[in-house]
């Protein structure tokens, strides 16, 4: 190969690297339009000083998926999802996951049992 054909080849290289990545690119936005297929939904709640940081939220959540509720709390109660009949036990400076299917629709909260203090709701359709 003579040096003038180097600069045409790399050129060739970079224009094939560019396309591959921009139809990667593209395919990936297409195939995945919300949550990482396969892994719950995260949801996040602090409870602290007699209220949940950040107030109680509603979530959306797509009927058929699967959802992992993580509550942090500073005083340990019981943390029960109504409509899923669900419960974890929460310590004192601890954190504890509800782990579920939303497979029935509706709107269903989560709360410290005890204190029946609403953490969070969960809006399944």
């Amino acid at each position: 190969m003579h040096r003038s054909g180097l600069p045409a080849v790399l050129t060739a290289l970079v224009a094939g690297a560019v396309l591959t990545l921009a139809l990667v690119s593209g395919c990936a936005h297409a195939a995945a339009p919300g949550p990482h297929p396969g892994l719950p939904q995260r949801v996040d709640v602090h409870y602290a000083r007699g209220t949940v940081q950040g107030g109680v939220g509603r979530v959306p959540v797509s009927l058929g998926s699967s959802v992992a509720l993580v509550v942090s709390s500073d005083v340990a109660d019981e943390v029960h999802l109504h409509g899923y009949d669900r419960k974890a036990d929460v310590p004192a400076g601890g954190t504890t996951t509800i782990a579920f299917v939303a497979d029935h629709a509706g709107v269903f909260e989560a709360e410290l049992e005890s204190r029946g203090a609403q953490l969070v709701q969960f809006e399944v359709r």
